[in-house]
C-alpha cells in the first residue's frame, strides 16, 4: 500500500500519536546513548550556550534562509517533485499555531539532542548528517525533497560544527519546522 493511502486511513489523532511516539523514541535514544557514550553528564551541559548572538546569527537567520529557499522551491518546482505523500499536510493542516509551535519544539529538541548532541559529538559531522537525512526515508523517491533534506542536514550539522551549541541547531530546526508548518496550515 502506498504511503499516501496509509496516511489517508489514519486519523489526526493517530498521526499525532505516531509523531509523538517517534519523537519520544528519538529522545530516549539520545538519553540512553549519552549515558553509554559520554563519560559524564556534564558533557551535555557544555553543548548548551545561551549566546544570543550565535542563536540569532547561526540559528534564527539560517532557519529563515532555509524556509525562503523552500518557498522558492514550492513556487518553481511542480508539486509532484516535493510532495512528501501528505504526511506534513496531515501533521500541520488542522492545527492551531500553538500546536504547530509545540510540534516544532518537540521535534527540534528530540532530533537535535540525538543527531547533533550525541551522534555528531561522538561519531562526527558527516556520519550524523547522513543518518539524519536517511531517517527521512519518505523523501528517498522524491529527488527535490531528498536533495533538500541532505542540504539541510549537512547545513545544520555544519552550524553545530562551528558553534558547538545545541541551542543554535535547535533554533534553526525549530524555525524551519514551525514556519513551514504555519505555511502548510494556511495553504489553500
Amino acid at each position: 500500500m502506498k504511503q499516501r493511502e496509509l496516511i489517508k486511513q489514519m486519523s489526526d489523532r493517530d498521526i499525532q500519536t505516531s509523531l509523538l511516539l517517534s519523537q519520544l523514541l528519538l529522545l530516549s535514544l539520545a538519553i540512553i546513548l549519552s549515558m553509554i557514550l559520554f563519560d559524564h553528564f556534564a558533557k551535555w551541559l557544555t553543548l548548551f550556550s545561551l549566546n544570543m548572538n550565535d542563536i540569532i546569527y547561526y540559528g534564527l537567520i539560517p532557519g529563515i534562509i532555509i524556509v525562503i529557499v523552500d518557498i522558492i522551491i514550492m513556487h518553481t518546482v511542480p508539486k509532484k517533485y516535493y510532495d512528501d505523500g501528505g504526511i506534513n499536510e496531515r501533521v500541520f493542516k488542522n492545527r492551531s499555531i500553538l500546536s504547530i509551535c509545540m510540534i516544532a519544539l518537540i521535534v527540534s529538541i528530540s532530533e537535535e539532542l540525538l543527531f547533533r548532541g550525541v551522534i555528531q559529538t561522538v561519531f562526527g559531522y558527516v556520519f550524523a548528517s547522513s543518518v539524519f537525512a536517511l531517517i527521512h526515508i519518505r523523501y528517498l523517491r522524491k529527488p527535490v525533497l531528498l536533495i533538500s533534506i541532505i542540504f539541510v542536514s549537512f547545513y545544520i550539522g555544519y552550524l553545530f560544527e562551528i558553534t558547538g551549541n545545541l541551542l543554535v541547531t535547535m533554533t534553526t530546526h525549530f524555525i524551519v519546522d514551525f514556519l513551514l508548518g504555519v505555511i502548510i496550515r494556511y495553504q489553500t
